[in-house]
C-alpha cells in the first residue's frame, strides 16, 4: 500500500500495539518504533517494548514523559491508586492527555526522521469510554498536527473500528497469532502474555480470544467437514 514510504509506530509493546507494528512491517518500506517512559505503573512495559522491537529488528526511541506522571497522577502511575471504573465514569486508569501528548511527541520524532506516517493502536469499539481514542479526536489532532509543521502527515488507526476478537483475527492473518499471545504486555499488573486474567485489561483481551478462537475453531471443523 505504502511501499516506499517509512512509518513510526507509537508502541507500548501491548497486544495492540504489537498488532499494529506488525501491519506496519506489512504495508510500509521502513519502520520504526517510538516508546514512552511516563513512569507508568510497571516498568516491564518499557523492557518487554524493546525486547519485542530487538526481536522484530525495528529501531525503538524511548522518549521521557515523566512530566505526564507529574501532572496525571492516576491508576496507571501511582501504585497507591487502585484501579476501578465505576457505571458513567472513565477508569481510574485514564490519563489525561496522554494520547494528544504521545501522538504530538510522535509527529515532531516522525518528521525529523522523514516519515510522515504514524500508526497508532487507538480504538473506539473497546475503548472503555476514553476520549482520545475516538476517530474524531483522531482527525481533528491529524489535520492540527499538519498545520503545526507543514507537513504531511498520515495518522492511520488499523484497530480503530474492531472489537478484541478482530483485533486476534488481524494478527491471526498477519502470521502474528502466537507472538502477540505470548509476548505482549497488556496487563494492568505487569503478567505478559495471558496476564493475571484479574484486570480490566486482561478481562477484556481474554474475553476476545476465546471468541475470536471459537470462531476459528468453528471455521476449521467446518472447513474439514466440508472436505
Amino acid at each position: 500500500m505504502f511501499a516506499n514510504e517509512k512509518a513510526v509506530v507509537v508502541f507500548s509493546g501491548g497486544q495492540d500495539s504489537t498488532t499494529c507494528l506488525f501491519w506496519a512491517k506489512k504495508h510500509f518500506a521502513e519502520v520504526e518504533t517510538v516508546t514512552f517512559d511516563y513512569g507508568q505503573r510497571h516498568k516491564q512495559e518499557i523492557e518487554v517494548a524493546a525486547g519485542i522491537a530487538h526481536k522484530l529488528d525495528v529501531p525503538q526511541t524511548v522518549l521521557d514523559m515523566s512530566l505526564l506522571n507529574q501532572l496525571a497522577p492516576n491508576a496507571l502511575t501511582r501504585t497507591d491508586i487502585d484501579i476501578t471504573q465505576e457505571d458513567g465514569e472513565l477508569p481510574s486508569t485514564f490519563v489525561d492527555g496522554r494520547n494528544l501528548l504521545f501522538l504530538s511527541f510522535a509527529a515532531v520524532l516522525a518528521k525529523q526522521k522523514g516519515a510522515r506516517h504514524i500508526i497508532t493502536g487507538v480504538c473506539e469499539t473497546d475503548f472503555s469510554g476514553y476520549p482520545d481514542c475516538r476517530d474524531s479526536f483522531i482527525k481533528s489532532l491529524n489535520v492540527t498536527l499538519n498545520l503545526s509543521m507543514d507537513y504531511p502527515f498520515v495518522i492511520h488507526t488499523p484497530l480503530m473500528w474492531l472489537n478484541k476478537a478482530e483485533t486476534w483475527k488481524m494478527a491471526d492473518e498477519l502470521e502474528a497469532f502466537e507472538f502477540v499471545r505470548t509476548r505482549t504486555l497488556t496487563c494492568y499488573n505487569g503478567v505478559i502474555g495471558d496476564g493475571c486474567g484479574e484486570c480490566p485489561a486482561c478481562k477484556l483481551r481474554r474475553a476476545g480470544l476465546e471468541q475470536y478462537l471459537a470462531v476459528r475453531g468453528a471455521s476449521s471443523q467446518g472447513a474439514d467437514g466440508h472436505a
